[in-house]
């Protein structure tokens, strides 16, 4: 019998069992002494094939294992392949990296059949890289035939699954509001969004009513670059707004404003004093028409009829006042859907600003919020900062956008309870 060492040194020790489970086949030898029993069938969740394995993709194995080994014990035949996600964004990414690539144009001037490769080379390699140290870790699993998302099997059935689901109604192709990456040029899914802190414009901007002189509904803004989309302006039918006429320098200005921020807003806009002119629900606000604030710079909202409409969601804050840009939120969409507004969205895959937005044609969304602050002139009744979070992609961690394109989409919500 071998001696007990009094030191726990666990390098020998990992080496010792590894070997003698290669020397004598034990893993092999398991599945065949299992066979016949009742089946247990384990589909391995595939991690990407990215590069090396990590904590999270370790402990997500070694618990799989610590389960499929439960079942063994108990006489089970376990059927366990490994699994590889040797497709998508995250492994394109890190070939983009290697390859210097900082956009889709690259990839394109490089030859999207080239870069393919190059993505499936990669994935190969790390495959292996990963299928060797979750070995090393003692994980038993079929690693000599994994499926593999590369596979045509695996293609297949994705097709087929797709060929099913247009069958039963349940694929179609929309335009919608996404998540999306301007980096990457692509729609990300929300469980694909990290967020952190951003600093952005914090902006308080008078919309014009038309046939009123020197009257405006006032909102306020975070991403400035979404004025030259907008086509309405949003009130809560349940609050009050206050109509109110404020003095700033010997100059006055009527403004709507919900009623309990009457006196937040003015002192944003360094007002000296205001009189308060009537008060109305927000349902009599709806209809009221307005001029865009940017119809000097961006042709196309002169051809926009801009409006106030209702909607339940606004909140008591800031101004009361929501600005609504269909083509640039999810909220915003549905609003639109209803009340049958032009979807507007002057931005393209890589987020510049496209010939529809007139003077800002271009321009990279976020870098256009000052030329677009700058362009409001007095219609700018306020202008800070604020420190709030924001969603990004979560490979290439830049800012993401919301943006109206068409899209294929599965009616999940429609089988959702018989899925579940």
């Amino acid at each position: 019998m071998k001696e007990v060492t009094s030191s726990y040194n666990p390098q020998e020790i990992e080496a010792g069992v590894q070997g003698y489970w290669e020397r004598e086949d034990i893993y092999a030898r398991v599945r065949a002494l299992r066979k016949g029993g009742k089946a247990f069938f384990f589909v391995d969740g595939p991690p990407y094939t990215t590069g090396h394995i990590h904590l999270g993709t370790a402990w997500n194995k070694i618990i799989k294992d610590a389960i499929l080994r439960y079942h063994r014990m108990r006489g089970a035949d376990v059927i366990e392949r490994a699994g590889y996600d040797m497709h998508g964004l995250p492994i394109e990414v890190r070939v983009e990296h290697q390859l210097g690539f900082a956009s889709k144009k690259d990839i394109e001037e490089y030859g999207i059949a080239r870069f393919i490769e190059q993505c499936r080379a990669f994935a190969v390699e790390h495959m292996e890289i990963m299928s060797d140290q979750f070995r090393g870790l003692g994980v038993w699993l079929d690693f000599d035939n994994p499926y593999q998302t590369i596979k045509e099997d695996y293609i297949e059935s994705a097709w087929w699954t797709i060929q099913r689901a247009d069958e039963h109604g349940l694929l179609e192709r929309g335009h919608r509001v996404v998540n999306w990456c301007p980096r990457c040029e692509t729609a990300i899914a929300d469980s694909e969004v990290e967020y952190w802190d951003e600093t952005d414009p914090s902006i308080f901007v008078k919309f014009p009513i038309i046939g009123r002189e020197n009257e405006y509904l006032v909102i306020w803004t975070t991403t400035p670059w979404t004025l030259p989309a907008n086509v309405a302006v949003a009130v809560n039918p349940a609050f009050t707004y206050t109509r109110v006429r404020a003095e700033k320098d010997g100059e006055v200005d009527i403004l709507w404003i919900a009623d309990e921020l009457v006196e937040s807003v003015l002192k944003m806009g360094r007002y000296q004093d205001y009189t308060v002119l009537d008060r109305v629900a927000g349902d009599d606000l709806v209809g009221v028409e307005y001029a865009s604030p940017l119809a000097d710079r961006v042709p196309h909202q002169s051809e926009i009829r801009h409006r106030v409409v209702a909607a339940d969601y606004v909140e008591l804050e800031n101004t009361g006042l929501v600005h609504i840009a269909p083509g640039h939120g999810w909220d915003d969409y549905l609003v639109g859907i209803r009340e049958g507004l032009e979807a507007f969205c002057p931005v393209d895959s890589a987020g510049r600003f496209t010939p529809a937005a007139g003077a800002f044609a271009g321009m990279y969304v976020r870098d256009a919020n000052e030329a677009i602050i700058d362009a409001l002139g007095d219609l700018l009744l306020s202008r800070r900062t604020i420190t709030h979070r924001y969603g990004h992609c979560w490979r290439c961690k830049t800012p993401i956008i919301y943006r109206a394109t068409a899209q294929w989409f599965l009616k999940a919500t429609e089988i959702r309870d018989a899925m579940l």
